[in-house]
């Protein structure tokens, strides 16, 4: 439900259209008084930091805190049109803000102002890569488009599909503007923006909804925008950003200079290059390209191996040298003629991918470099076999140490808690900062390999699916993965996403903390892990599931830390998962308030039914594995005591 808003809007008309100098705001729970509280103190402060002009100048968005301890901490934020000059209008639009807000919203807990040029907020609690849409506002523009009813639905038509097509360009990089050419006399000026802080994924649920909201309210009009704290979008028939202003814009003109430099630098780049390339000059080539980045010369070539060097490597795949094997074939350690040492996967001869598939995403994967992922060398392709290669990490993997009685000791809080954090920077990098976008899929302790430093590697890509574009969610009925891993709407209706990987990131975290694997058999009288750990948190004994070994020595708050973190990204509504942007945040600052969570699905893995895969259809990945379709009677709804 959208909660009320109390605004003004001054409007001044032209002869063209309604130019307005808006402002709005939005006061949030309100108390009896608490100005002479710790907490009114801190958001004072706040405030007064955010607007600060060292502080301002140069950045049109930022996120502070102040206080130092819950439930003082005020929290807020700020963020800037695209188009505006950070130290000018910027900052005048924050000053604005934090008049009105503490004018207008005196007793209130939070609140939001908006302006044309800005937004700001503050909070009792952390905002920080949380998408809320449920402070919403609409407004109109006085005119219609036209009179006729039926102009005023396929001028709408044609604006949604506009304003849809900014709001998937935004999600990837915050915002977006552009104009559409709707009449020979009338043209329509579009505008979206998030706080850079949401994921892509988030930024763009934001705006679809916010589109939508346009034609609910604002159907036919000349033009209309919808505000929420975490996004923002317009539409009108004049031009409204600075974008769009003439050449004595000192925007457009620093925008110019920037292209006109960068073209000129790209064109003696590219006339040294052509110039080396004819008179053959090898050594000064290799110069050039070495200044390239590496992703950017990953080929089919420097990829593939010799099958003949890969059997020499593993002495023919001799038994001795397995040290691995899983659903998509057996595991092999070997060691090139340079000494390199290398970890072989070889797929099962059933794996149904196609030979220019197959090297097509192996290329692709190739380019995933981090320190929290293994990185894949090449790939071998013959007749009969399909190789990947990778580096060899030598301390086994997380499942070996976790779930041994004898080996547990070896692994001690500190060290699980640095598993934790970067097995999240890795499955981060893959959701957000690669140039892919990856969805695992099967993220579990078995693959998660320890090099020599215990430093956690995510591996086994096999079920990975690619996202290309705008793509922030996928459906299949072919479900691949393992059980007791996967989140209840993948594994019932074949829906993934980050948020399905999110849950499995928390199903891993449950296991570090405990040394107990999520299914199998156990003595608590639970049905999983999950359902273990939810009921000892809301009795309030969260040590109850804490591995044994660890309980003497371990830090209490950052175990507990941990327990939030995990019940947050398994709860049953997909919404409700933090984004992993902001689990690295959880993870890393103390000083952000966790939200508390609500329930988990819980799912009997025994009443899983196994079929066959050949039955379903091709899955977009290096090969297959188990499936599994699940009942969805299997899932509880679970209401805290």
């Amino acid at each position: 439900m959208f909660l009320a808003l109390h605004f003004v809007w001054i409007s001044v008309l032209t002869s063209t259209a309604i130019a307005a100098e808006f402002h709005t705001h939005y006061c949030g729970h309100n108390t009896t008084d608490y100005r002479n509280t710790s907490y009114n103190i801190n958001r004072i402060q706040l405030l007064d930091s955010l607007v600060s002009v060292n502080d301002v100048n140069g950045t049109k968005f930022a996120y502070k805190s102040a206080g130092n301890s819950h439930p003082d901490i005020a929290y807020g934020v700020y963020l800037c049109r695209e188009d505006v000059f950070p130290n000018e209008y910027c900052r005048n639009c924050l000053l604005e803000a934090r008049d009105d807000i503490n004018n207008t919203c005196p007793s209130s807990k939070d609140a939001v102002f908006w302006n044309d040029d800005c937004m700001l907020r503050y909070a009792n609690y952390s905002m920080l890569s949380i998408m809320d849409s449920n402070i919403f506002l609409h407004e109109c523009n006085g005119n219609n488009i036209s009179e006729k009813v039926s102009e005023q639905s396929r001028f709408w038509e044609s604006t949604r599909d506009f304003m849809k097509g900014l709001a998937k360009k935004a999600s990837k990089k915050s915002f977006a503007f552009g104009e559409l050419r709707y009449s020979d006399n009338q043209t329509v000026y579009g505008y979206v923006q998030c706080t850079p802080d949401l994921s892509g994924f988030d930024c763009g649920r934001c705006l679809q909804v916010s589109v939508d909201g346009l034609g609910d309210y604002c159907h036919g009009k000349q033009g209309a925008r919808v505000l929420t704290p975490s996004c923002n979008v317009r539409y009108e028939t004049y031009k409204f950003l600075r974008f769009s202003s003439s050449g004595k814009n000192k925007f457009s003109t620093y925008i110019i200079a920037a292209v006109v430099a960068t073209v000129g630098v790209l064109m003696v780049i590219v006339g040294m290059y052509v110039f080396m390339r004819k008179n053959r000059r090898g050594v000064a080539i290799n110069e050039l390209e070495e200044k390239i980045d590496d992703n950017d010369i990953i080929t089919e070539d420097s990829l593939q191996f010799e099958l003949r060097a890969i059997e020499a490597a593993t002495n023919n795949f001799s038994i001795d040298n397995k040290i691995g094997e899983g659903g998509f074939g057996g595991v092999y350690k070997g060691v090139l003629g340079n000494g390199q040492e290398i970890a072989v996967k070889r797929l099962s001869k059933g794996s149904g991918q196609g030979a220019v598939e197959f090297k097509n995403e192996v290329a692709l994967l190739a380019k995933l470099q981090h320190r929290n992922l293994v990185r894949l060398l090449g790939f071998c392709l013959g007749t009969e076999e399909k190789i990947l290669i990778y580096e060899y990490v030598p301390n086994h993997s997380l499942d070996y140490f976790l779930f041994d009685p004898t080996k547990q000791e070896q692994v001690d809080w500190l060290t699980r808690y640095k598993i934790i954090g970067g097995i999240a920077k890795g499955m981060l990098y893959l959701h957000e900062d690669s140039r892919l976008r990856i969805i695992h899929r099967d993220l579990k302790a078995s693959n998660i390999l320890l090099d020599e430093e215990m430093n956690p590697k995510i591996s086994d890509f096999g079920m990975a699916r690619i996202f290309g574009g705008n793509q922030i969610e996928g459906k299949t009925i072919r479900i691949v993965g393992t059980l007791g891993y996967m989140s209840p709407e993948y594994a019932m209706h074949g829906h993934f996403s980050v948020r399905s990987d999110v849950f499995s990131f928390g199903v891993l975290i449950l296991e570090i903390l405990s040394g107990q694997r999520n299914s199998g058999n156990r003595e608590t009288g639970h049905i999983n892990l999950l359902c273990h750990a939810w009921d000892n948190w809301k009795n309030g004994e969260p040590f109850r599931i804490v591995d044994p070994i660890l309980v003497e020595t371990c830090s209490k708050v950052e175990v507990l830390r941990c327990l939030n973190i995990a019940l947050l990204c398994v709860q049953e509504d997909v919404e409700l998962r933090p984004s992993m942007a902001s689990l690295v945040l959880m993870l890393n600052s103390e000083s952000v308030v966790l939200p508390l969570p609500q329930g988990p699905p819980f799912v009997s893995h025994s009443r899983a039914r196994r079929i066959n895969s050949k039955s379903m259809e091709p899955d977009n990945s290096i090969s297959t594995s188990t499936v599994w379709e699940t009942d969805t009677s299997l899932i509880t709804e679970v209401h805290a005591r």
